[in-house]
């Protein structure tokens, strides 16, 4: 029982104090790896970029100091209206300036125009989703054609979870949704090691081809 709470937590925080303390393990465990994902993707000053599942909005901060061109925007979308709240309050001058729009959606269903995003990234995130193939789908739907999409885990970490059962059934596992992006249209999908520190995590890109 503990562990479908933990669970359900994990992918949609509320308001609670369950919720406020899984903000603190999610800043905690997420914060250096969603940097190193920004570092990763590559982001160009003129860029629309695309966050899924922001959380308390570290990726975003990380993100926002790199598009440095007017026409540079970024967007994030998370399912928790807690996560959203909170990283509305933490970015609430880019929000309100422009620069960043935030949206609290479902990433199978975001209110974005198709072939609009450059990069999308996440980070401990698609395990969280009932259905890998129709996520995979929308963020290939709004990508424009060659855009980078990038997501970062640490397997070990996940892998215990999961012997818990604290993440529902088998989309925690890599190759699931690594299918999924290549049932939807992407190419180029593979999944590297990468090293920060005494971290090792690792990356799954791929490339929207249209």
């Amino acid at each position: 029982m503990w562990a479908e709470k933990l669970g359900k937590q994990l992918g949609n925080p509320t308001r609670s104090v369950a919720g406020w303390l899984v903000s603190k393990f999610l800043t905690a465990h997420n914060r250096v790896l969603e940097e190193k994902t920004v570092q990763l993707i590559g982001i160009q000053p003129a860029d629309t970029v695309l966050e899924l599942g922001h959380g308390p909005g570290w990726g975003l901060q990380a993100a926002a100091k790199l598009l440095t061109e007017p026409t540079g925007h970024l967007i994030g979308v998370d399912y928790s209206e807690y996560m959203h709240q909170m990283a509305n309050e933490q970015l609430k001058e880019l929000v309100s300036s422009g620069k960043v729009t935030l949206h609290h959606c479902d990433v199978a269903a975001m209110p974005l125009a198709d072939s609009t995003v450059d990069k999308v990234f996440h980070c401990n995130c698609y395990y969280f989703w009932p259905d890998l193939r129709k996520g995979a789908t929308e963020i290939h739907r709004v990508m424009k054609p060659g855009g980078l999409m990038l997501t970062t885990l640490r397997l070990s970490s996940v892998a215990r979870l999961a012997a818990k059962r604290v993440m529902p059934g088998e989309n925690w596992r890599p190759e699931s949704y690594m299918a999924a992006l290549r049932d939807s249209g992407f190419t180029d999908v593979r999944m590297e090691d990468k090293q920060h520190k005494d971290i090792t995590f690792q990356a799954i890109c791929a490339t929207a081809w249209k």
